[in-house]
């Protein structure tokens, strides 16, 4: 789907989420997210302390390298034909199950607002990541983006 104006994402309020493709959360991107964030705790970053003492069984990925992946997930979810679009913030996000490595996720994105600013318009998006398999999702976010045309 390619949006290229405010009316294009003003027509997603209320409509069927779109949902991004299935990608794979391996123990490569969990250490490279660990050594990019100095967050190296061990039910992150050793599977073998992690599969003997941890309640998960294994290593899980980092909540915020969970919450990280949603930019990228909406940029292969819709195309934005754009002057320039930023990450603006969030107002709520909770990890609601872990992601243990070797997770497959994805992403629903849901236009749950728009409005003007500036030279733009503000979106608020309700994202829901899920792991394939499990029933409860993985997080639960509103994210904002603003958007320049």
């Amino acid at each position: 789907m390619t949006l290229s104006s405010a009316e294009d994402l003003r027509a997603l309020i209320a409509a069927e989420p779109r949902m991004s493709e299935w990608i794979t959360v391996d123990q490569d991107s969990v250490d490279r997210f660990a050594e990019a964030t100095g967050d190296r705790q061990w039910i992150h970053v050793d599977p073998e302390r992690a599969r003997r003492e941890s309640p998960f069984g294994g290593p899980i990925a980092h909540g915020f390298m969970t919450l990280s992946l949603i930019p990228a997930l909406l940029g292969k979810t819709v195309t934005l034909k754009q002057r320039m679009g930023v990450n603006y913030g969030l107002n709520r996000v909770r990890f609601t199950s872990p992601v243990p490595v070797g997770s497959e996720l994805r992403a629903s994105f849901a236009v749950k607002s728009v409005s003007d600013v500036d030279d733009g318009v503000q979106v608020v998006w309700d994202v829901t990541l899920e792991r394939r398999g499990s029933e409860r999702p993985v997080c639960v976010a509103e994210f904002i983006t603003r958007h320049y045309f």
